[in-house]
């Protein structure tokens, strides 16, 4: 490859940037705020979403899609789920033919009920794009400071998996090649639910055996809608799925983790959207999720519940109480 671009100047975006920069690719990354693009040129840092770290002194950061995107065969995506239609539609004349298009993004489009892979299909459906997604337990605070991460890359050319694969691993970023996309992106999306849960449960100071439970129920649900939408459950029980599940219902670092916390402390969605400048991007995949389940007949107790509390202004635990004396079930 010849040159890398990074849409996206979020501190994921900016984080795998900087990341591929100082392993040595040409890479450039797209920020929206001219404003940011100027603090990250003078003070090598992204004060915004990333503050505290140092950013490579090659990486090229520019506010003119067409500026990051020329010359660039492989386009790394990391604007919001509910933002990616809009803003590659909006920066599809600039995109080559056929280019390989990374999305490290999660979530379900709310106004479509559809995952990445067809949102980002549909938006560059005129130029073809081959698709891959990132997703796994990897928080961009601690992969910004060189900890060691595991993640998958999904992409239905194990050809081309292997190749991006070779392309986003460091000395202490280990990427899993995996053919099952649509696992892989769901598993990332689908998590954020649960973290809320799991976030709800400790803000309730409902112990660690709620949590557990809800982690190991979580995971059911997630890989039962997974598999309606032609995902493999196997993928659910890897990075992607239970890493990464496992990863945002325990780390404070999580901003669905956190939302979820401070519901179950009594404050209201409103009020925690207000003072939240990053995106939780959870909640409106709660809503997308769970419209979806309704619409495809697959049962989700936890999202139903969750999608009380934060759209129906469901008293969290009641939401828990009702999950606890549901119908009894045998395991599967």
């Amino acid at each position: 490859m010849n040159r890398l671009a990074v849409l996206g100047g979020g501190s994921w975006g900016t984080t795998l940037a900087d990341m591929l920069c100082r392993k040595g690719l040409e890479v450039a990354l797209w920020v929206r705020e001219e404003e940011l693009v100027q603090e990250i040129r003078t003070k090598r840092e992204n004060t915004w979403y990333l503050p505290g770290i140092e950013l490579s002194a090659r990486l090229e950061v520019s506010s003119d899609a067409r500026e990051v995107i020329t010359g660039s065969q492989y386009i790394l995506v990391a604007v919001p789920c509910q933002f990616m239609r809009g803003v590659l539609e909006s920066l599809v004349d600039y995109f080559p033919q056929s280019p390989v298009v990374i999305c490290a993004s999660k979530g379900v489009e709310l106004a479509t009920l559809k995952p990445q892979s067809i949102v980002i299909g549909e938006a560059l459906k005129s130029r073809k794009p081959h698709y891959a997604v990132i997703s796994g337990p990897s928080f961009a605070d601690e992969v910004s400071r060189k900890l060691p991460t595991a993640v998958s890359l999904g992409c239905s050319d194990l050809e081309l998996g292997r190749t991006l694969q070779d392309i986003m691993s460091t000395d202490f970023f280990r990427v899993y090649a995996n053919s099952d996309f649509r696992g892989v992106e769901l598993g990332g999306a689908l998590k954020n639910i649960m973290a809320i849960a799991a976030g709800i449960s400790d803000g309730l100071e409902f112990g660690h055996d709620a949590r557990a439970a809800l982690i190991t129920r979580g995971l059911v649900e997630m890989s039962r809608f997974g598999v309606a939408l032609g995902a493999r459950e196997k993928t659910f029980m890897g990075l992607s799925g239970m890493g990464d599940l496992v990863l945002t219902c325990t780390g404070d670092l999580s901003r669905n983790r956190q939302v979820g916390l401070k519901l179950g402390q009594g404050q209201t969605l409103k009020e925690i959207l207000a003072n939240t400048k990053t995106v939780a991007e959870g909640v409106k995949t709660t809503e997308s999720v769970y419209r979806l389940s309704q619409e495809i007949k697959v049962e989700m107790p936890i999202t139903g519940q969750v999608y009380q509390v934060l759209f129906q202004e469901k008293n969290p635990a009641e939401a828990v109480g009702e999950l606890m004396t549901r119908e009894l079930k045998v395991e599967h």
